[in-house]
């Protein structure tokens, strides 16, 4: 399986060769690494890995824990192949998606940020579901305040979302991810760049004006 380690570790030459080699001592084959943060002599990186199915989480733990200064913020399973660059990938498909570029979209976010489900909801209350991944749960809340930009938080049920307005659409998007740490500002920031090149395709209103009307039909 792939998992995702979000690790914090001192910012000092050897550090990232210590954890890679704790890793490796458990059976774990590291696929890629990102920088998330750098500085005050921290570094806070992300590392896909493969994982071998029966081997217990804990192994990992234990091995990170080791390494002197490294603080672990997670670990959770990821979809996300190392090596690619998906949001090419969606972008093309968006592109030609007509009016499913709505639920391609959201369809896509989840294994774009290693997440666990997406969903898009109207801005007025009641709010309704136009359009959720398949794993998203039947009763999707948003907040009653959706902030003008895309924002990352921490739901009271320990739920990690970044809820997104999509203006022009009169919908607003969440991300929602259970298993793993809060959604880093980086993350954001990459979903951020991600809307606002769909909000310039030119069939999304034409495709999320049909989702909405499909989901009121289905309310009747």
């Amino acid at each position: 399986m792939l998992l995702r380690l979000r690790i914090g570790l001192p910012d000092r030459p050897g550090s990232l060769g210590q954890v890679t080699r704790a890793l490796g001592t458990v059976g774990a084959d590291i696929t890629q690494v990102v920088v998330l943060d750098r500085g005050d002599g921290r570094a806070l990186d992300d590392f896909t890995v493969y994982w071998p199915d029966a081997a217990p989480r804990e192994h990992l733990v234990q091995a990170l824990e080791s390494v002197d200064g490294v603080r672990i913020d997670g670990i959770w399973s990821t979809r996300e192949a190392p090596g690619t660059y998906p949001e090419l990938e969606i972008l093309k498909f968006l592109t030609s998606a007509g009016d499913r570029a709505l639920a391609t979209l959201i369809d896509s976010m989840p294994v774009l940020f290693s997440a666990d489900w997406a969903a898009a909801a109207t801005e007025r209350t009641p709010r309704a579901v136009v359009y959720s991944s398949w794993r998203a749960p039947e009763d999707v809340t948003l907040p009653d305040e959706i902030e003008p930009r895309p924002a990352a938080r921490t739901l009271p049920s320990g739920l990690h979302v970044i809820i997104a307005p999509l203006p022009p659409l009169a919908l607003s998007l969440v991300l929602a991810r259970a298993e793993g740490p809060a959604f880093h500002r980086n993350e954001v920031h990459r979903l951020t760049r991600i809307l606002e090149i769909f909000m310039m395709l030119p069939a999304i209103e034409r495709g999320a004006d049909r989702a909405l009307r499909r989901s009121s039909a289905e309310r009747l």
